[in-house]
């Protein structure tokens, strides 16, 4: 049975060196790559299911915890006020630079439908309220691995063109960014700081006091880097995937074979950069999510105008 996420199949996720036991980077031991498809319709790419899924997961992402509880079972109002949190300032930016909140949306969705994650810090929202708008990382979530142990995901999250070798540097820029040890400190100090932990862990004290005293202020943050998940989500325009009109075993070996091939190249250029710059690199977990599209402008265009509709009923 093929593996999905929702309603989307997976293609790939495994290990990097599974996947390409030739290659010869180092280290490589904890890099994995996730490779997601959608699928076809009446011989198109079906947009609608990708933007129902966006909407399905925007509340997460928008909304503290406080304001999804007084909203239950008022999804109309929820969505309402989510789309009240988005900013759409990257809307301003040339093309290649639109969509980060609708990916960094995606991402959340991944993270709750693939890892089990908690979603901790509804980033969009805290954004929205510290206008700190490009600090930090796109997503924080905490998966529990079992009854006393977690794991903490700092994510990116990127909407591209293309994933040709020139795309790649900006993320590989933005990771190492994010693994500075004063951007992880205050991501700690976020999730301090906020109830949603608390909330979500009340009937495991023991485990939530555990975490708290991984990420309090004063610890160093380098007894946190074997617990570090770093998923890198990059949505991507995709010829492969726009010129196809049905979800055929030859469109899943192209895909395959293209997000390998990127996989190889993006871990690369990331070990040569930010393996060098952060100290305990080797003992971070990256996850590199990859995600083709048919176009990206038609996505953008029916999101913003979703957002603008939901805006205009909240005047």
């Amino acid at each position: 049975m093929k593996k999905t996420i929702v309603d989307f199949e997976v293609l790939v996720d495994d290990f990097f060196l599974k996947i390409l036991p030739e290659s010869s980077l180092v280290p490589a031991e904890k890099k994995k790559l996730l490779s997601i498809i959608n699928d076809y319709q009446d011989g198109k790419w079906r947009y609608g299911k990708f933007q129902s899924f966006v909407w399905d997961n925007i509340t997460e992402t928008s909304l503290s915890l406080k304001d999804r509880q007084a909203l239950l079972d008022r999804s109309q109002s929820s969505l309402t006020e989510a789309a009240k949190r988005l900013r759409l300032t990257d809307l301003k930016k040339d093309q290649d630079g639109q969509g980060s909140e609708l990916a960094e949306i995606v991402l959340y969705g991944i993270m709750k439908h693939n890892y089990n994650a908690l979603p901790v810090v509804p980033k969009i929202f805290y954004k929205q309220n510290s206008q700190d708008n490009a600090k930090g990382a796109d997503s924080v979530h905490i998966v529990i691995e079992d009854e006393d142990s977690f794991s903490l995901w700092f994510g990116e999250a990127k909407f591209y063109n293309s994933i040709e070798d020139e795309r790649l540097y900006s993320i590989v820029n933005s990771v190492e960014n994010s693994l500075q040890t004063e951007k992880l400190e205050k991501e700690n100090s976020i999730i301090t700081n906020v109830n949603d932990l608390k909330h979500y862990l009340k009937d495991n004290k023991t485990l939530y006091d555990k975490i708290v005293s991984f990420i309090r202020s004063g610890v160093s943050i380098d007894n946190l880097k074997p617990k570090l998940h770093i998923p890198i989500l990059i949505l991507h325009e995709c010829s492969i995937t726009k010129s196809s009109k049905e979800l055929t075993d030859e469109y899943r070996y192209k895909i395959i074979e293209l997000h390998k091939e990127r996989a190889e190249s993006y871990f690369k250029k990331q070990i040569n950069k930010v393996g060098k710059s952060i100290f305990k690199y080797d003992e971070v977990h990256f996850h590199l999510i990859l995600f083709p599209v048919a176009e990206k402008k038609p996505i953008i265009d029916s999101f913003v105008k979703n957002v603008q509709h939901y805006k205009e009923q909240a005047s």
